[in-house]
């Protein structure tokens, strides 16, 4: 796979039954695009669904990573999703309410494609450090995992906090991406920009999105800003070795790497 997804900021789910909507998302600004066969597609569409996928997938978004959701394991779809997406043109299988590593060991064992798992139970999060290495990274699901765990709809992310905190860690312990789950209030901005932040700062990579408005606020936020950006330089240039004072803080090696990165991600992101 060419793309790094570490550097997705911005991630698309479109249902594959949504012509119109493929259609649009080529001119959009995602980093990545997810098309959905599984709970965006209603049970008569699921066939005519993942024949639009491939097909979409065959004309690619620009250059732009695709992936396709399959249905989960052990719907009566997902044997000849499975089938279709790794003989397809999407550069990556979206595995949904992946509970234990032997679930996507198994699909990684019929198909070539690199695999992103979503934690969107319990026991996905209990096993998401032995998920994880089998995959090219892991999605938090979090509607599915706030129902999962009983947290009434509205309470916040207060009850999801060691949830998310274990995906990040699992994922990073395997050296993969870690992308923060959807934001459901499409016309909430402030709402949006909130919980971008509070993701960075989880350390999440990017945001899965389902809608176009979304994307703008998900590319500003867990992208660096000019401010961390021209704070990287100075470090790197002030930086001489060992630990040594910077603007009136500790650096030592750790903290030039983590500059360096801020600026590799942003020369990536153009």
């Amino acid at each position: 796979m060419a793309a790094d997804l570490r550097l997705c900021r911005s991630l698309l789910f479109l249902p594959a039954s949504n012509p119109r909507a493929i259609e649009k998302a080529r001119g959009l600004a995602a980093d990545m695009i997810f098309l959905d066969l599984e709970d965006a597609v209603k049970p008569a569409d699921k066939a005519s669904a993942r024949a639009a996928a491939v097909a979409a997938a065959a004309d690619g978004f620009g250059g732009r990573p695709v992936a396709i959701r399959v249905n989960k394991i052990g719907d009566p779809w997902h044997d000849e999703d499975i089938a279709a997406v790794s003989a397809s043109a999407a550069d990556v299988m979206i595995v949904p309410k992946v509970d234990s590593a032997g679930e996507v060991a198994a699909i990684t064992g019929r198909s070539a494609k690199p695999v992103l798992a979503m934690i969107e139970t319990a026991a996905g999060v209990l096993d998401a450090h032995r998920i994880a290495p089998h995959t090219a990274g892991l999605i938090a699901g979090t509607n599915d995992l706030a129902a999962d765990l009983g947290i009434p709809p509205g309470a916040g992310r207060a009850g999801l906090l060691h949830a998310l905190q274990a995906v990040v860690l699992a994922a990073r312990a395997a050296g993969v991406a870690a992308f923060d789950g959807v934001y459901n209030r499409l016309e909430d901005q402030d709402g949006l920009a909130a919980e971008c932040r509070e993701g960075r700062a989880f350390g999440f990579d990017g945001k899965t999105l389902i809608h176009p408005n979304q994307i703008e606020a998900a590319n500003r936020l867990f992208g660096p800003s000019p401010d961390e950006l021209d704070t990287a330089r100075r470090l790197i240039a002030a930086a001489t070795g060992g630990a040594e004072r910077f603007e009136g803080r500790m650096i030592e090696s750790m903290h030039v790497e983590q500059a360096r990165w801020l600026l590799a991600r942003a020369r990536a992101e153009g």
